[in-house]
């Protein structure tokens, strides 16, 4: 009675509209109200020792820094830069939105971010190049989920804090499937911009705008490369990294490209404030929301049973894919990973599964959700540039989807694929 009290309040609160936050809150404050009151004086400081981390300073210095990289203006530089690389293969503006979104995603570790910059740059762009606004849109969200794979990923870092894995090595993990991902996303759009002729022609050769692109783009994808490799050989602590990922941003956006002012920089940090102060709300109330589950036995008593099923481990991490891409659908990304990660944790260590490899699970199957009706925050964002209804772009996007589930499935019966880059470099 208790448990269902706790889960059946918060779903009926997130079906009314409440605020995810407020729904685990809510929910929270029910259970201890009636059933242990005595823990209700405990609530400020499990909220507080949630957000008072070391390791979450670097959550809003990251999403500041992605903010700084799109207003000063990265993201048409990376553009650019993405329209010379496919040029040998006679791509179009669908593999320059994908390659595009590799990079600024190893850059903001956001997908929102991702859709929001790349979209509103090549949205209109492939439109005017031939592109149906269907496809044009839903290569744009398909391919945004990289964003939270590529390292650096903001969800890696929550991930990192709850299940106290390292963050360099999650990095790593979520490394080989993210660029998957876009290889069969690339590899999908050629076919089908081939099959419907939304290849350009060759454009004649200009060295002069070669060179001065191939330069500022290269600045510009460096940044997660240092990220990377700063955080992974123990260079400097990922805070100390989003921090200089922001003065890095900085020094692009005003003195390189001169396209940040300093006008701009209230509205960005701004905008990073909210974001940021959103994400610490949410982690929080789920701290006591988990704390509950956790003096209910919830973890223990699911992964004796998941355990305890005469079935083969194959079958037990299909249903546990099925269970991650199901939440995600209908829980944001956050949320679903603070809700998630301590439940399945014990039944992924019962079954043998690293740590590491659970992560990259994680991410990638909860990346989905992104572009799923009704929650999917990408095509919210997606929507609001091209005015079209989040269903119509699911469609446009479901071709290419199926390559994130593939590799879902790789990532889930490979262990290889999340774990060689990591173990090669923290031998």
């Amino acid at each position: 009675m208790p448990v269902e009290l706790l889960i059946g309040t918060f779903f009926i609160l997130i079906a009314i509209g409440v605020p995810i936050a407020f729904a685990l809150g809510g929910a929270s404050l029910l259970y201890l109200g009636i059933f242990r009151p005595e823990l209700t004086s405990i609530v400020p400081m499990r909220i507080w020792s949630g957000t008072n981390s070391f390791l979450m300073i670097a959550l809003p210095l990251f999403i500041l820094a992605g903010e700084l990289m799109n207003r000063g203006g990265v993201t048409k530089r990376i553009v650019d830069f993405c329209g010379y690389v496919v040029r040998p293969i006679k791509g179009g503006l669908g593999e320059v939105n994908v390659i595009a979104s590799m990079i600024f995603g190893g850059i903001s570790g956001s997908s929102v971010a991702d859709t929001s910059a790349i979209g509103s740059v090549l949205i209109p762009q492939m439109i005017e190049k031939g592109y149906p606004k269907q496809a044009a849109v839903g290569i744009t969200v398909a391919s945004s989920t990289m964003g939270m794979i590529i390292p650096p990923s903001v969800p890696m870092l929550l991930y990192a804090m709850i299940s106290g894995e390292s963050v360099g090595a999650l990095f790593l993990a979520g490394a080989i499937p993210g660029l998957l991902i876009g290889v069969s996303q690339i590899i999908l759009v050629y076919i089908i911009s081939k099959k419907n002729h939304y290849h350009p022609k060759y454009l004649k050769f200009d060295k002069k705008h070669f060179g001065h692109t191939m330069r500022d783009g290269s600045l510009a994808i460096l940044m997660p490369v240092l990220i990377v490799l700063s955080i992974s050989f123990g260079v400097a602590t990922p805070t100390e990294v989003a921090g200089i990922a922001v003065l890095y941003a900085i020094l692009l956006g005003f003195l390189l490209y001169r396209e940040l002012k300093a006008k701009d920089l209230l509205q960005v940090v701004k905008r990073a404030f909210l974001s940021s102060s959103s994400i610490m709300i949410i982690i929080g109330f789920s701290m006591i929301f988990s704390w509950i589950l956790v003096i209910e036995k919830v973890p223990q008593l699911i992964a004796n049973f998941f355990l305890g099923l005469d079935i083969h481990r194959f079958w037990i991490l299909l249903i546990l894919d099925i269970i991650i891409l199901i939440v995600g659908t209908f829980i944001d990304v956050t949320p679903a990973l603070l809700l998630i990660v301590p439940i399945l944790m014990p039944v992924m260590e019962g079954i043998g599964i690293n740590g590491l490899q659970f992560g990259a699970i994680m991410i990638v199957g909860i990346a989905v959700g992104l572009v799923t009706p009704p929650v999917g925050m990408c095509l919210n964002a997606a929507s609001k540039i091209s005015k079209m209804e989040i269903t119509e772009i699911f469609r446009g996007a479901l071709p290419y989807l199926t390559c994130n589930l593939l590799i879902l499935l790789l990532v889930t019966f490979i262990p290889a694929l999340s774990l060689w880059l990591p173990g090669l470099v923290f031998k």
